[in-house]
């Protein structure tokens, strides 16, 4: 099942950020804001055994992103509160958003020496909220191309799709949180932060952002490398990016999709990008990881 056929399925099922924190399930009582610490030695153990850290950052994201394969879809998991936010990481369970940022995470803490979970909470909570600064809810970044943007004014991330050969501006506006605030747990709770994400909706807005459109993805793959990540534009009103995840190239040089799928409930590493995206994706925003000074 494509991401488009899921958009029948299911409203949740292709809303990039804004999706991911949309209305969930109740919560379960007194949740923990870190899950898997399991997953987290198991990881830090391959990292040390196969010195992940002399990897490049977007190698490193890939070879994290890999051993992350097969844990299942799981979305809501950073809706844990209404009356408060914190940078929720679960590694038990990941959905598109949060697979690309504990991969982003993990491997600036490798590089700058991290070895226990309040290291990676902190890596996250940098590249997770605007200005790496942790507020109220409306400081997440709930807009992809709004996380690309901040990212790159932090200098985690290199913008890339204004330098990709055949980028195009990219002119459809964000409006979602605001028009159907109902949807989101933390909205209905707390509605005197609607209008705080509207000022933030009229911010992207007047933004000049770049995307590389879906006839031109053939053009661009040669230039893209493991651990870019993606963000899937398409046709759902209000929405900048329906879907995101990273760029993995195989051992035959295929630049692939490496994602947390919610119709195939896990991690999996999937087809070639551009043929991943026909028939439903209009196009692509892509943003290149930097490496952390230690």
């Amino acid at each position: 099942m494509t991401r488009r056929e899921l958009f029948a399925k299911s409203l949740f099922g292709s809303l990039g950020l804004a999706g991911v924190t949309a209305l969930g399930q109740d919560p379960k009582p007194d949740p923990k804001p870190f899950q898997g610490e399991d997953v987290f030695a198991k990881l830090l153990q391959r990292a040390d055994a196969e010195k992940w850290v002399d990897l490049p950052i977007g190698e490193r994201m890939g070879k994290i992103g890999m051993s992350l394969v097969e844990t299942p879809y799981v979305a809501f998991t950073l809706e844990l509160w209404t009356d408060r936010e914190a940078c929720i990481v679960n590694l038990k369970g990941l959905d598109c958003v949060t697979f690309f940022e504990t991969s982003l995470g993990f491997a600036r803490m490798l590089k700058k020496g991290g070895r226990t979970p309040r290291d990676l909470v902190r890596e996250i909570t940098l590249t997770r909220y605007r200005g790496g600064e942790l507020g109220d809810y409306t400081s997440r970044l709930h807009y992809t191309s709004d996380w690309i943007f901040d990212n790159g004014e932090k200098g985690t991330v290199e913008v890339l799709a204004p330098k990709l050969p055949g980028s195009e501006r990219f002119t459809k506006p964000v409006s979602f949180m605001t028009e159907k605030p109902n949807l989101y747990r933390q909205l209905k709770a707390n509605p005197m932060l609607v209008p705080k994400i509207a000022a933030y909706e009229r911010a992207i807005n007047a933004r000049e952002t770049y995307y590389v459109p879906i006839e031109r993805i053939d053009e661009i793959e040669p230039l893209l490398r493991t651990g870019d990540i993606v963000g899937i534009t398409g046709k759902q009103k209000g929405i900048d990016c329906d879907h995101t995840g990273l760029c993995y190239r195989d051992d035959e040089g295929t630049l692939r999709f490496l994602h947390a799928g919610q119709s195939a409930k896990r991690v999996l590493l999937d087809k070639r990008l551009s043929e991943y995206l026909k028939g439903w994706a209009t196009g692509a925003m892509f943003a290149r990881p930097i490496e952390p000074e230690k």
